[in-house]
């Protein structure tokens, strides 16, 4: 196996006698140090960071708050780095709360993550039955070997860059008034012509979402890069990801959440999954909100497309707005600088 240079770093908090067991298997024969979650942690840039959390049944505890607040409050404390995370839960809910949390937070401190980042356990193990059924083994043993692969990835993960990437801006909003379009339009800008790109409008058509087919019929679809419905997900939508280095999702916040078109998108997207993966490309997200709740929307983001999609997540892929009448967002206080800074942190991350 080719071995990145340094140990790979081991953050921990709890100690449920599992999770050791799934780190025993996981970190064979790869070099590691672990450093326990508190808040007084050490500067770990250019790191490879493996987050492994055992969480009770209540989903937080004082380390764990302690290396959010770490992470929150020092916003180059994993700059350069490369991470994934196992959490093993004691309880049924909260471990992929926590998860999508955590990703934001060392997102935010400059960590990037690959594609799929995330192993993640339920008390039950009730969460590993369908992979545990595909692989033919126990779902302890499916949890087992998806941690060993996690790891393994994150070892050897090595993202290629490109001399002009070509970027995806993708969106459902009337370009005459949409703040997030504006922010959008100005990255783009600020882009080229280091980069090639092209702009999807997801109004430009009728966006049914995904109607849960059988397996078999997805796959029977997907083999014709096309799925149940069709349309402009499958006649533009679905090409121009396949062609992207970079997704740029521009996503106003509605009732806390991405707007239904775009979630649609993201449902349909699975049809595509079925015989390729996006591991190679990066996501980044523009989320305006007209009170608050930014951050609700870019963990949906991540987890949808990061976590269960597969696109990788470059350091601080989310531009974050506060804005509430048309153009308030390119008068905030600020804003030339944030997205000088976005669109040049884009740029070294893919060039």
């Amino acid at each position: 196996m080719k071995a990145a240079k340094k140990p790979l770093i081991v953050i921990a908090a709890g100690d449920h006698a599992r999770l050791r067991g799934i780190l025993e298997s996981a970190l064979a024969d790869i070099p590691h140090k672990v450093i326990r979650a508190t808040g007084l942690m050490p500067q770990l840039s250019d790191a490879r960071i493996l987050f492994a959390l055992s969480v009770g049944e209540v989903g937080l505890d004082a380390d764990i708050c302690s290396l959010l607040i770490h992470l929150r409050s020092h916003p180059d404390a994993l700059a350069g780095s490369i991470g994934s995370i196992i959490i093993d839960g004691a309880g049924e809910l909260y471990t992929k709360q926590l998860a999508h949390m955590l990703l934001l937070s060392a997102n935010s401190a400059g960590c990037l993550f690959p594609g799929k980042p995330l192993v993640e356990a339920t008390g039950s193990l009730t969460n590993w039955n369908v992979q545990a059924r595909r692989r033919g083994v126990s779902p302890l043993e499916a949890y087992t070997l998806a941690a060993r692969e996690l790891v393994e990835r994150l070892w050897r993960f090595a993202p290629e860059k490109k001399a002009t990437p070509k970027v995806l801006m993708l969106h459902a909003s009337e370009k005459t008034t949409s703040n997030s379009v504006a922010l959008g339009t100005r990255i783009c800008e600020r882009l080229q012509p280091n980069c090639e790109v092209t702009e999807i409008s997801l109004q430009n058509g009728t966006i049914f979402d995904c109607r849960g087919c059988s397996y078999k019929a997805c796959a029977h679809f997907a083999s014709q890069n096309s799925c149940f419905y069709g349309g402009s997900i499958v006649e533009d939508v679905y090409p121009a990801i396949m062609a992207c280095d970079a997704l740029l999702l521009l996503c106003p916040n509605y009732n806390d959440s991405v707007s239904a078109n775009i979630m649609a998108c993201i449902n349909r997207l699975t049809s595509l999954l079925v015989f390729n993966t996006l591991y190679d490309k990066y996501l980044y997200a523009v989320v305006v909100s007209g009170y608050s709740g930014s951050d609700l929307v870019a963990q949906q983001v991540l987890g949808a497309l990061c976590c269960n999609k597969t696109f990788m997540l470059p350091p601080r892929f989310c531009l974050m707005q506060t804005a509430n009448d048309p153009g308030d967002a390119l008068r905030a206080p600020g804003i030339e600088e944030r997205l000088d800074a976005f669109a040049q942190s884009m740029l070294q991350t893919m060039r």
